[in-house]
């Protein structure tokens, strides 16, 4: 994978901007009958159908479903960088109203600027108006997280997939946000960086606890990462989708992958999608 020459101007480094460098913990975050329509008239077309879940202060939560089932649109909805048409997105006790400075954002490619150190990169998640000494510790801090200090003067073009990855993480950590929202996060990495870069955020969430929400098309993937696993798809023909079930995952983190539980319950997934187990 390579690093994105597009500026991050969506990702965690609008989201927060604003705030101090004060870390206020996770945050449940509340969706109460979300609903997104794009389009006019005929030619609208329904994204999300009254979706409702209820997620705890930090709970990791994982997205799944068919391609355009709309949970990257019900990401943007959290964070404020789009509105639903109908329903409400609250996150602790305050509605989402806006780009909301509690979120940060970490999409499928790191949206690094090439022309920026790692560090430099890490630098710009900091909350606006943070000391300097204070940004300093605190990026050196995340840099050693992610195990990047002996990369935090290479730019974008000298650093593998995964280690831009990391860089990634580490910006949308910056600001210690209460959610953080991941789209797609490992999706363009290859299998084996994709295996450490989920023992990695796990590693994290336990350093720096933050409610997650994780949109992904591997089933395992949101087994091995999630308390929860929310299933989205259409209610209906021309409909927009809502949540067609929510499973529980049993066992604390980190899980054996090769766990026959976790092996019933991708089977489960797996048919909720329209995958047809082979015997």
């Amino acid at each position: 994978m390579t690093a994105s020459t597009t500026s991050p101007e969506v990702c965690g480094d609008v989201v927060g901007a604003t705030r101090d460098a004060r870390r206020p913990g996770p945050q449940p975050v509340l969706l109460r009958a979300v609903s997104r329509r794009f389009g006019d008239g005929a030619h609208s077309h329904e994204v999300l159908a009254g979706v409702s879940l209820d997620i705890a202060a930090g709970e990791i939560v994982a997205l799944i479903g068919s391609s355009g089932s709309g949970k990257s649109t019900l990401l943007r909805e959290i964070c404020g960088l789009d509105r639903p048409d109908e329903g409400q997105v609250v996150i602790g006790d305050r509605p989402v109203a806006g780009v909301d400075p509690r979120c940060a954002v970490a999409f499928q490619e790191p949206r690094l600027l090439p022309w920026r150190t790692a560090r430099d990169n890490v630098r710009l998640g900091l909350p606006r108006g943070t000391p300097r000494r204070a940004g300093d510790a605190r990026v050196d801090e995340l840099l050693e997280l992610v195990g990047l200090t002996d990369a935090a003067r290479r730019r974008p073009r000298e650093v593998s997939g995964g280690m831009a990855q990391r860089i990634s993480l580490a910006r949308a950590l910056a600001r210690g946000p209460s959610v953080l929202l991941l789209d797609e996060p490992f999706g363009a990495l290859d299998a084996l960086t994709r295996l450490r870069m989920q023992d990695l955020l796990l590693d994290l969430h336990a350093a720096e606890p933050t409610t997650v929400v994780l949109v992904t098309h591997d089933v395992e993937e949101a087994l091995y990462l999630s308390d929860r696993v929310a299933l989205l798809g259409s209610t209906g023909p021309g409909r927009g989708a809502d949540i067609r079930s929510v499973t529980t995952v049993p066992g604390e983190r980190p899980r054996a992958r090769a766990d026959a539980e976790l092996a019933r319950l991708r089977a489960e997934l797996l048919a909720g999608l329209g995958v047809p187990a082979r015997h």
